[in-house]
C-alpha cells in the first residue's frame, strides 16, 4: 500500500470524526450511542499516523448528523477532533470541537456525596479549570476531575 492511499473508505453522507487521541475511539462511539451496535455503517479506524497527533483514531458514521451537546461531549474526550459533516462524498462543513468553560448536565461530578448525586434531582455543573491537561471542577462541591473522564459522560 502506497502511502497516498487510503486505508479507510469513503461514506457518501454522514458524519466523520477525526484527529481523535490514540485509543479514545471507544469512548467517543459511547457518547455516538454505538456500543453494541447500529443499523447505518459505522467505521472506527485506531492508532493512525498523524502528523498532528502522531497516532491518532477516527470515527466515521453514515448517515449521522451530531447534535451540539454530542459535539460538546466529544469535546471532553477529544479536545483537538474535527467533526466533518460529509454530503455526497465531500466536506461540507468542518466544525473543531470546542470545550465549553462551563459543562452544565453533560458531565457528572465523581464525588458520590455531592448533591448532584442524591435524589435532589440537580444538574451537575462544573467548570473547565484547565484545557491542556484537561481538569474540571464542581460547581457545589468543589472536587477536582482531572483527565478525560469518559466514564463521567452522562
Amino acid at each position: 500500500m502506497s502511502d497516498g492511499e487510503l486505508k479507510v473508505s469513503k461514506i457518501k453522507n454522514g458524519t466523520v470524526i477525526d484527529h481523535i487521541p490514540a485509543g479514545m475511539a471507544p469512548a467517543v462511539l459511547k457518547i455516538l450511542g454505538i456500543e453494541r451496535g447500529c443499523s447505518d455503517t459505522v467505521i472506527v479506524a485506531m492508532n493512525v499516523k498523524s502528523q498532528r497527533l502522531g497516532l491518532k483514531d477516527m470515527v466515521k458514521v453514515e448517515n449521522r448528523a451530531l447534535e451540539a451537546a454530542t459535539v460538546k461531549k466529544i469535546a471532553i474526550v477529544a479536545p483537538q477532533a474535527t467533526v466533518n459533516i460529509i454530503k455526497d462524498m465531500a466536506v461540507a462543513e468542518k466544525i473543531h470541537v470546542e470545550l465549553p468553560h462551563e459543562l452544565i448536565g453533560i458531565i457528572r461530578c465523581p464525588n458520590r456525596n455531592c448533591i448532584t448525586n442524591s435524589s435532589e434531582r440537580v444538574v451537575p455543573y462544573l467548570t473547565v479549570e484547565s484545557r491542556d491537561p484537561l481538569a474540571m471542577r464542581c460547581h457545589y462541591c468543589e472536587s477536582l476531575v482531572e483527565g478525560p473522564a469518559a466514564e463521567l459522560l452522562l
